[in-house]
């Protein structure tokens, strides 16, 4: 029984090794692949690496955006931006301002990233200096127009202009843009901005004054969708005023244009208005810092598109968002997206999928340039490195043939040996080698080779065998 157990751990002995070696061998060489494919990969990680620097970095998941005074068309179209772009996982950061002066002014000392700009806003010398110190600005588009609303009370009967001297008229702060734009109206009609008596009341608390009777009107320059626009067009002894001269202003002052306020528009059941009202109107513009990240842009203005692309009380269907209307020079980006909608990929992947995948397309087209070349260097270098494992032992093997020869007709016995040695370790050491099955051929020539060097030098040492009983 113990010889049966000991010739079987004397048979599995062999077995194991036999089975050591067959793993020795297999489809491919992974470690000469490693080596062979390592510059490439080193080649490939640098490329991707720079075409990363070179693309543009993500875009980022937050925006500032200046806004408006409480109540203002502003403030609730800021509103909406913030809705729309939390739905792609962008959070606005709305900024209370006093209005389109102060965004301005916002903007150009990078306190916010994107505004709601008044057309106009940008004439003058002052605009020009903070442009010049603190770089430039883009337009993403115009919005809607901003009719001027000048309300007045019914007893201060203001029929013309010129009728606002002596009165109380608020036009508000100034960093509204309003009291600017006002103060260019009056001048067209020859009135110093000195004979009315001007006030600079926030939009709300110039409200509650106008209704209690402490100032004769007030001025607004804002979308009818204003809460307090739309409430004073209801409000009995609150009159809107006509400016009937209003396509005489639009060429004294080419940033205003002529819109009508249609009668009825308001309240048909009620008519009111009562009749058709004139009014002179800038154009909102959404503005941002030249350094915007593109793939914002196109989400800026999809949004725009979103909110602003339907037909309202001055504007057709379609007619807003726009690249006309606005002085500021339109974005590259925006101005695409009006030509050719929008991007290929985002009509039918989400923004960060879409926005990821237009990134990772040039990283594609660099790795496919490099790839190419690269693919028909590897397996040349493959194919050396496995070869080279068999081929460098036929140096050895051609070193003892060497010495076989040199070693004359009747060489010794210690040479005899030491020429047998080599030659079985060389053997063993080529019996060990690791070699993919594709290139084993190589090997069994090898072993091959080292078994005609054997028998030379056995039939040597036979021949000088026989010499010597001779």
């Amino acid at each position: 029984m113990k010889r049966t157990e000991g010739g079987g751990q004397a048979g599995g002995a062999p077995a194991t090794g036999r089975r050591a070696r067959l793993q020795n061998f297999s489809i491919v060489s992974l470690r000469d692949l490693v080596v062979a494919s390592g510059p490439t990969a080193l080649l490939v990680v640098a490329a991707v690496a720079l075409a990363y620097w070179w693309v543009d970095p993500a875009p980022p998941r937050s925006l500032r955006l200046a806004t408006g005074q409480e109540n203002s068309a502003y403030e609730q179209f800021g509103k909406q931006y913030a809705s729309l772009l939390a739905r792609d996982d962008i959070r606005v950061s709305l900024q209370p301002t006093l209005g389109s002066q102060d965004n301005l002014q916002r903007l150009l000392a990078g306190e916010a990233d994107v505004a709601f700009v008044q057309s106009g806003s940008t004439d003058g010398d002052t605009m020009n200096a903070a442009t010049t110190d603190h770089g430039d600005l883009v337009s993403l588009g115009s919005l809607f127009t901003e009719p001027v609303w000048l309300f007045v009370r019914d007893e201060a009967r203001v029929a013309r202009l010129t009728d606002l001297r002596g009165k109380r008229i608020n036009l508000g702060p100034e960093g509204t843009g309003v009291p600017r734009l006002l103060r260019q109206v009056l001048d067209a009609n020859g009135i110093d901005a000195k004979d009315v008596q001007i006030g600079a009341l926030a939009n709300t608390p110039a409200t509650v004054e106008l209704l209690a009777g402490r100032i004769d009107g007030l001025v607004f320059s804002s979308a009818p969708e204003a809460p307090l626009i739309q409430m004073l067009l209801q409000t009995p002894g609150i009159r809107l005023f006509d400016f009937s001269q209003a396509e005489a202003y639009t060429r004294r002052l080419p940033f205003l244009t002529h819109v009508v306020l249609p009668r009825g528009i308001v309240d048909l059941g009620r008519n009111i208005p009562a009749q058709d009202y004139h009014l002179i109107a800038p154009t909102a513009t959404l503005v941002a810092r030249e350094e915007i990240h593109p793939a914002l842009v196109g989400l800026l203005v999809k949004s725009a598109t979103a909110i602003h692309g339907g037909a309202g009380w001055f504007q057709q269907q379609g007619q807003f968002p726009s690249p006309k209307y606005t002085e500021i020079p339109v974005a590259p980006e925006a101005a695409r997206y009006y030509r050719d909608g929008p991007p290929f990929m985002q009509r039918y992947m989400s923004f960060w999928l879409a926005n990821l995948a237009e990134r990772l397309w040039v990283v594609v087209v660099a790795l496919t340039a490099l790839l190419i070349p690269l693919s028909k260097i590897v397996p040349p270098i493959y194919v050396w490195r496995v070869r080279s494992r068999v081929y460098r032992w036929y140096g050895e093997l051609r070193a003892i043939e060497q010495a076989f020869e040199e070693s004359g007709p009747a060489p010794d016995e210690d040479v005899r040996g030491a020429l047998q040695a080599r030659l079985d370790g060389l053997e063993d050491r080529v019996n060990h080698i690791s070699i993919p099955l594709a290139y084993a051929d190589e090997l069994y020539r090898l072993r091959s080779h080292i078994h005609l060097v054997r028998e030379r030098v056995r039939g040597w040492q036979q021949d000088a065998l026989r010499d010597q009983i001779a």
